[in-house]
């Protein structure tokens, strides 16, 4: 089974918390055993498993990598000025996988599924979902 869902970003750069959507699409599934995988479209946004108890963890991811991948000194800031942004979903990647377990993806209490976005704000960012069986 596969599903896009589609997601708007609003920043630059943040972290949108995509868990109840991919829950719905898990739970449509009717799958009790599998993995369901979550992709990003798009080389500039990732896909990241992270904390979900406050939003300070996901501001520290953002931090972290502007600290690390500061905007403006990279080759590719010359075509389009988002070398940062293109590095950023590097380091993160574009995609997880996520067990299904009694049909019911086994993200931990504080695990949530998080759209990374680099290069936004976005009216559409394509994220797809594929369900495997097992």
């Amino acid at each position: 089974m596969q599903k896009v869902i589609s997601i708007s970003t609003h920043a630059r750069e943040g972290l949108y918390d995509i868990t109840k959507e991919v829950f719905k699409v898990v739970e449509s599934s009717r799958i009790e055993t599998g993995l369901v995988n979550v992709y990003v479209r798009g080389a500039t946004a990732g896909i990241m498993i992270q904390e979900n108890w406050d939003q300070s963890v996901q501001a520290d991811v953002v931090n972290l990598f502007r600290k690390l991948i500061p905007e403006g000194v990279w080759l590719h800031d010359q075509q389009d000025g988002n070398g940062d942004s293109h590095l950023k979903a590097g380091i993160v990647g574009p995609q997880e996988t996520i067990p299904i377990m009694n049909g019911e993806m086994a993200l931990s209490t504080w695990q949530n599924i998080f759209l990374c976005e680099f290069d936004g704000p976005r009216k559409k960012r394509n994220v797809v979902v594929t369900i495997l069986k097992g």
